[in-house]
């Protein structure tokens, strides 16, 4: 009877041996998925997030570039669209979420002169 309190004892040692190696084989995922997030995620939603905030603050007569590269002045906001003049008399309805960024006001009198 003296084997079997020494096999019990082996035995829960093989258990807490295996419950350690399990948690160190979740260690290389929690480091990518910590690298994802710090390389990859967090950096997209900064950036997102200052679009987001230039969108808000666009006003009319502010001239912005949108991701296709039009360059206009902003004649009309509403809450999703907005006016875009791009030349005299010469509107675009365009989504407000598509403007890339501001430009230098007289930006668009410098594209226009260059024709």
């Amino acid at each position: 009877m003296s084997l079997f309190p020494s096999a019990y004892a082996a035995e829960t040692a093989a258990h807490s041996n295996t419950a350690g190696f399990n948690m160190m084989q979740f260690a290389p995922m929690i480091v990518i998925f910590a690298l994802f997030w710090f390389l990859l995620i967090r950096p997209q939603q900064k950036k997102a997030k200052l679009h987001n905030q230039m969108i808000a603050s666009l006003e009319k007569g502010d001239e912005v570039i949108t991701n296709s590269g039009i360059i206009g002045k902003i004649a009309k906001i509403n809450d999703q669209f907005m006016l875009l003049e791009v030349a005299n008399n010469v509107t675009l309805t365009i989504q407000k979420s598509t403007v890339g960024g501001k430009v230098e006001t007289g930006t668009l009198d410098k594209a226009q002169q260059n024709k």
